[in-house]
């Protein structure tokens, strides 16, 4: 009896490591779980534009401009984040919230929204995630923020993505709309860009 519970205590704590594993899986669900819905609007910087609220890091004057849905729970997002900082000279990325790992999300994706120095925030947030702490705590008065992560969630769906985060941008070089589902090492977002790696160290 005691080996049966030990085996089964050992594959609960397997499955939910996978859970936690990975907001590169479809958001907010296990694997397993049936896949995302098909695009109802085709991908486009425009619709992203139009449709999406956000805040801005690096060159907020520049040209080039790169959205990245993220979810304020998911460390694949902060992840993202740091490696996006060696670029921040070459591009403005609009970092855009949206509500789908758990309750929390939202909340503090609007917090974030809300901020009066959204990157600083941005920066104490994944720093307590990274010591495990749970993030920033949620602000009062934001229900216009958490109205707007709703909405965010609703364009990511449209647009057909299934995974956090998601970068979508055009590509420096070609002019072409790129997108990658996934984070990326600083190197490969910027191939993915058609911007200038940073030199080695």
């Amino acid at each position: 009896m005691s080996k049966l519970l030990s085996r089964l205590s050992l594959a609960a704590t397997v499955a939910a490591g996978l859970l936690l594993a990975g907001c590169n899986d479809a958001p907010g669900t296990a694997a397993g779980s049936p896949p995302a819905k098909a695009a109802t609007e085709p991908v486009s910087v425009a619709a992203i534009e139009a449709g999406a609220k956000g805040f801005s890091s690096g060159a907020l004057m520049s040209k080039r401009t790169v959205y990245v849905f993220f979810d304020a729970q998911c460390p694949h997002c902060g992840a993202l984040w740091e490696a996006a900082k060696p670029l921040k000279s070459q591009a403005r990325f609009v970092w855009i919230p949206v509500g789908l790992l758990n309750a929390a999300s939202t909340a503090q994706g609007a917090t974030l929204l809300a901020a009066s120095d959204p990157v600083s925030a941005m920066d104490e947030h994944e720093t307590s995630l990274l010591a495990r702490r749970g993030g920033i705590s949620a602000a009062s008065n934001i229900d216009a923020q958490k109205e707007a992560v709703t909405k965010n969630t609703e364009l990511m769906t449209k647009l057909g993505f299934a995974s956090i985060p998601t970068i979508v941008g055009t590509h420096a070089q070609t002019g072409a709309t790129v997108s990658q589902e996934g984070s990326l090492p600083t190197a490969a977002l910027a191939t993915l860009l058609g911007l200038q790696p940073p030199a080695a160290q």
